[in-house]
C-alpha cells in the first residue's frame, strides 16, 4: 500500500462537491486525493506551493554556487567604480 503523505485526505468524489470547503477544513495543510484508496494528487494551498517553488529555487542556487565554488580562484577582482 502506497505512503499516504498528508494529514488529510479525500476522494476525487469528494473533492468535486465542495473543494473549498475541504481546503478550509484542512487549515492550510496538504491534502490527498484519492482514487480507488490511492493518492493520485496532492491539493496545496497556494501559499504553501509558492514556500515550496521558492524552497526548490533556494536548493537549485546553492547548488549552482557549489559547483562554481572551484572557480573562485580564476576570478578577477573587480570594484563597483569599475563597473
Amino acid at each position: 500500500m502506497e505512503s499516504i503523505l498528508a494529514n488529510f485526505s479525500v476522494s476525487i468524489s469528494e473533492l468535486k462537491k465542495n473543494p473549498s470547503a475541504l481546503i478550509e477544513q484542512s487549515g492550510g495543510d496538504p491534502i490527498a486525493i484519492l482514487n480507488h484508496n490511492r493518492p493520485t494528487a496532492y491539493l496545496v494551498p497556494a501559499e504553501t506551493y509558492e514556500a515550496l517553488l521558492e524552497q526548490i529555487e533556494n536548493y537549485q542556487l546553492g547548488v549552482i554556487v557549489n559547483e562554481r565554488q572551484h572557480e573562485k580562484d580564476s576570478a578577477i577582482e573587480v570594484s563597483l567604480d569599475e563597473l
